[in-house]
């Protein structure tokens, strides 16, 4: 039995269905991204497995609980990062993380928590000067300090410079290695990337694609070959010459359909080379992860686009 399992989940909101038929999986030492647009459903669909929003229809289990039914069990055993840490303006970062200290039976030391979010300097700051990063370390402090089972994070690195970006990833792959089930939120593609053992897609409430980072390429991206030119060329001459079509872009720049073989790469640049012109970039390989992403999700810019000149045609009429 997986650590968090997810059945066919439905959530509504009067007549709007936010969250449809999604099922999910983490097992103790993953981390699972849950990545959408606003408003594809990521935030209900954590909610209801967290056990703070009833459902419609489906099962969740955690740890073989119900996180509604069984909350009393779980609260120890579950820890919960929010964007808003709902810390007593006046607090400092020691003064709270002793509170909850006192609140479980092997809490991690407080000056080890401190230690591992970076908050030695900041310890003593009211919760009210914090910076947006140092606030954003207490979350994740005071969601460890119980040594929670299963972990729940919403949008953990928002808001952090690089430098607390990178400790924070660090806290969490070091707490999935020791056995923790872990479930994130992001909108940073970059951060998915980096910790994610496998990322689920959201769309309109429905898991469109799921994976690693490497198979959500393999499986979404295309092989494509980009570059920048010193001058511009002809583009119809490029193509006949390597047998694939050439575009030209903008700024100099063009791009190679459909593939990014060795062999295209290899005549592409014999035939630049023959024209004297200096090839200032050279892109080749697979799509990345963003642009698999927009890729699943691209028709919601259309459909508000839609939208919003409809409300311009009623405007005007």
């Amino acid at each position: 039995m997986s650590t968090i399992e997810v059945n066919d989940l439905w959530v509504s909101y009067a007549s709007k269905e936010a969250v449809r038929g999604i099922s999910l999986e983490v097992n103790a030492g993953q981390v699972i991204g849950v990545l959408g647009r606003n408003g594809a459903g990521k935030t209900s669909t954590i909610e209801a497995i967290e056990g703070y929003r009833p459902i419609a229809k489906g099962k969740i289990t955690i740890l073989g609980l119900d996180p509604i039914q069984d909350r009393k069990k779980l609260l120890p055993l579950v820890g919960v990062m929010l964007q808003n840490g709902g810390v007593y303006p006046r607090m400092s970062p020691l003064e709270v993380l002793k509170l909850y200290f006192g609140y479980y039976d092997d809490p991690i030391p407080v000056e080890e928590l401190i230690r591992l979010t970076d908050l030695s300097r900041a310890q003593k700051t009211p919760y009210r000067h914090l910076s947006g990063g140092e606030r954003q370390r207490l979350s994740l402090a005071l969601a460890l300090i119980g040594r929670p089972k299963v972990l729940f994070l919403d949008e953990p690195t928002a808001g952090v410079d690089a430098g607390g970006k990178g400790l924070i990833r660090q806290a969490i792959s070091t707490y999935a290695s020791q056995g923790a089930a872990i479930l994130l939120t992001t909108h940073e593609l970059i951060e998915a990337e980096r910790i994610c053992d496998e990322i689920v897609v959201i769309d309109t409430g429905e898991v469109v694609a799921k994976g690693s980072a490497e198979q959500l390429r393999e499986r979404y991206g295309k092989s494509a070959i980009t570059f920048r030119l010193s001058k511009s060329i002809d583009v119809a001459e490029i193509s006949a010459k390597i047998g694939a079509e050439v575009t030209e872009l903008e700024d100099l720049s063009y791009s190679v359909d459909p593939s990014a073989s060795p062999s295209v790469i290899s005549l592409l640049t014999s035939a630049i080379s023959q024209l004297n012109v200096e090839i200032k970039e050279l892109n080749a390989g697979k799509s990345s992860l963003e642009e698999v992403f927009i890729g699943l999700t691209d028709h919601l810019e259309a459909n508000s686009d839609n939208a919003n000149q409809s409300k311009r045609r009623r405007r005007r009429s």
